[in-house]
């Protein structure tokens, strides 16, 4: 079968529509990646005022901690939105997802904290996370499935890139605007109203996601199926017959989502509490750091429809196995220098998995369960080590005292990820089921 085909896209899907498709796709997975993040590049913050303590690492776990719990409302998403995307439609899973998030981020820009209200904040703050993880979690399947669905003959891996291109972008977006957020407000300033920006910010750039997703169409290979009476009972047929590509999807999700998740997320917290690195080095660095995975994914992804995807995943998750300590040793150092190369490794490996990623990972499954199976395998993957990565990342340096103990997290991840890419085929040549 020639790289070119793809069978199940019924009519020739105009270049226009392609684009819109990208556009939909893209703007509103930044969005909820945004609305996601923004809380954890927020942890000083909000520990102090969502969980004051006289220990900084107290407040800064118990915020990660909340960040975890997100997480756990994962597996009701993936259900209600894997069901409404399969039966239904894409659309009108991702309109509701973008919804449901912008306004639990704007609600969580709105809370009062506990020296207002005392232990309801935390418990209000914990109710809003549950909702976020609840819209993101038909997010990021229902988005994989869309860019890949739609995606001209032979370039389902950079429109699937695509995916991951906005998720880092979320990333920086997050951390850019922290970041400015940070230079702008004094420490006062920031304790008592600027922490609020980003959160109300994200819930009104929602609005814009949801716009361009209302004007969308579905894609060719639901309308195809559709067509052909195949729309029943999704996660029931999902269960019954794929189960082990379930299984796959999840094995192939842990190491990818730890990476992210400790490298992006725990990491800027990592390098001023116990690197020592000056804060400012640290955005900055960041945003680098995130600025150049977010070129790199696309031209991975690119590059996976020409060589395959198999030999770039096997590159990308045996490249965490093998660099995690030495750039977690190159952060202890506390050079200025060694804090941007570490930051550009990371970029760099991370990408040569991400291009590839959500292609590889839509072309386990049939169109009729795409949304549902793809969803159950990453999402309850991302519940189990994505949202408790940092938090997990947290407690290893409290327990051992061993800052670069932390470095065996994403490398035993990555190996599992490795070890099942080792089992998959070469999809990329394949047609759509």
């Amino acid at each position: 079968m020639s790289a070119s085909t793809n069978a199940v896209s019924a009519p020739p899907t105009a270049l226009r529509q392609h684009r819109r498709a990208l556009a939909a796709s893209s703007v509103g997975n930044l969005m909820e990646q945004y609305d996601n993040l923004i809380y954890a590049y927020s942890a000083t913050v909000l520990g102090a005022l969502f969980f004051p303590s006289e220990s900084d690492a107290v407040g800064v776990l118990s915020t990660f901690a909340v960040f975890a719990v997100g997480f756990f409302a994962r597996p009701l998403g993936t259900i209600v939105f894997g069901h409404i995307g399969d039966r239904l439609g894409r659309r009108p899973a991702l309109v509701l997802s973008v919804v449901v998030m912008g306004l639990a981020t704007a609600l969580i820009g709105c809370l009062p904290t506990y020296d207002s209200i005392g232990a309801l904040a935390p418990v209000l703050l914990v109710a809003l996370r549950l909702f976020q993880g609840f819209a993101v979690a038909g997010e990021w399947a229902g988005s994989a499935a869309m860019l890949v669905e739609f995606a001209p003959p032979g370039r389902r891996g950079v429109f699937g890139s695509f995916n991951q291109v906005s998720t880092a972008a979320g990333f920086l977006v997050a951390a850019a605007v922290v970041a400015v957020n940070s230079a702008v407000f004094s420490d006062e300033a920031m304790l008592a109203y600027g922490w609020r920006v980003p959160f109300l910010l994200g819930g009104v750039t929602a609005a814009v996601a949801v716009l361009l997703r209302m004007g969308l169409e579905e894609t060719p290979a639901f309308v195809h199926d559709e067509e052909a009476g195949a729309r029943r009972s999704p996660l029931r047929t999902a269960f019954a017959q794929q189960k082990a590509a379930m299984f796959q999807g999840f094995c192939f999700t842990v190491g990818w989502t730890v990476a992210y998740f400790f490298f992006l997320t725990y990491l800027p917290t990592y390098l001023r509490t116990e690197a020592g690195i000056d804060p400012g080095v640290v955005n900055v660095s960041n945003l680098v750091g995130t600025g150049v995975l977010t070129v790199s994914i696309a031209l991975f992804g690119l590059w996976s429809d020409r060589i395959g995807r198999k030999r770039l995943l096997l590159v990308g998750s045996g490249g965490f196995v093998v660099l995690s300590f030495p750039v977690m040793m190159l952060f202890e150092t506390g050079h200025t220098a060694a804090v941007y190369l570490g930051q550009i490794l990371i970029a760099l490996t991370l990408a040569c998995f991400s291009g590839p990623g959500p292609a590889a990972l839509a072309e386990l499954f049939p169109t009729s369960v795409r949304y549902s199976a793809l969803g159950i395998g990453y999402n309850f993957s991302v519940m189990a080590f994505g949202g408790t990565a940092a938090f997990i990342a947290s407690g290893i340096v409290a327990a051992t005292g061993v800052p670069l103990a932390v470095a065996a997290l994403p490398a035993v991840a990555a190996l599992v990820t490795f070890l099942t890419v080792c089992t998959m085929p070469e999809s990329s040549r394949s047609p759509l089921r």
